[in-house]
């Protein structure tokens, strides 16, 4: 009978064993310096806000408190802010990303005429822009002031996510399109069929890149929308109760009168959990797509 011999394992060198402790050194570190400022922020958030003042406070809340939190839930308007939030997240997502998509479709194809000319053109937008004033008189020219259009329409094209995606598009071998051109299939057909589904990491990304830029905008509320208190949005409201608060706080008599006083750094760590706790239960769903989205210029046939 003759025996099954086994590949002997080969004996680490100590290069190897070095690399690998400092490779698990590096981890380390790279983890704690990225989770203390979250858990720091979530800490201060539940403390005191006058006890929190004296400093020294890094993962764990020395006097707990949730009242930085019931101050800023309790905020007028912050609920109002909150569904034109979303809604303008969940709907600008979705324009822009299919917007993006099929205008990057129609520039990466190769019959396409005038397509680097255009790319540079749109290239130069992501450099010079008319500025704040012109921008807000063609707005309001469009009716798009005092509006919710504002806050999805403007931002529908963007060069940048339009060129990320194209890039991808050019990654596709050539002869999935042509297979199906002689299938008889055409563009449209083509775009949701087949490049579509091979575009969902890349997708992913600019859906994500779109999602936290809406969800952080507030300075187009303020110019555009300050009138109309319907169409706020969670954001600016957290913004002004930031600065209501900043300023009440620079009254001492203010400070010594509460026994339990939220200050400005304790409102703004509640205002920052807040903030980031969406993103961040939506980032581990969309991760699995986002390194490979945004590895791009992938190899041809």
């Amino acid at each position: 009978m003759s025996k099954e011999i086994t590949p002997k394992k080969r004996k680490a060198s100590t290069g190897d064993i070095i690399f690998h402790i400092c490779n698990g050194i590096f981890m380390v570190l790279f983890v704690v310096i990225t989770l203390y400022p979250v858990l720091n922020t979530l800490a201060i958030s539940l403390n005191d806000g006058l006890d929190a003042l004296r400093g020294g406070i890094y993962l764990i809340p020395r006097k707990f408190s949730i009242k930085n939190y019931t101050t800023v839930l309790q905020k007028d308007n912050l609920m109002i802010g909150a569904y034109v939030t979303v809604a303008r997240t969940l709907i600008g997502t979705a324009l822009s990303l299919v917007a993006n998509a099929i205008l990057a479709f129609v520039v990466s194809r190769k019959n396409f005429a005038y397509a680097k000319q255009l790319s540079l053109f749109w290239v130069i937008t992501m450099y010079v822009n008319g500025g704040m004033i012109p921008i807000f008189l063609l707005y309001k020219s469009l009716h798009l002031t005092n509006s919710f259009l504002v806050y999805v329409i403007p931002g529908m094209i963007s060069a940048f996510n339009m060129l990320v995606i194209r890039t991808y598009m050019k990654g596709i071998p050539d002869s999935l399109e042509e297979s199906a051109q002689l299938d008889g299939a055409g563009y449209t057909k083509i775009f949701i069929d087949i490049i579509s589904p091979l575009c969902k990491p890349v997708y992913a990304t600019v859906a994500l890149f779109v999602a936290v830029y809406q969800w952080n905008s507030w300075f187009d509320a303020m110019l555009y929308n300050r009138q109309k208190s319907n169409l706020t949005t969670l954001q600016y409201e957290l913004m002004k109760l930031l600065s209501s608060v900043t300023n009440q706080s620079s009254s001492a008599e203010a400070m010594k009168n509460s026994s339990s006083a939220i200050t400005p750094t304790s409102i703004r760590a509640a205002a920052s959990i807040i903030t980031m706790l969406p993103i961040i239960c939506i980032y581990p769903f969309l991760q699995q797509y986002f390194v490979s989205g945004l590895t791009l210029g992938g190899v041809k046939e």
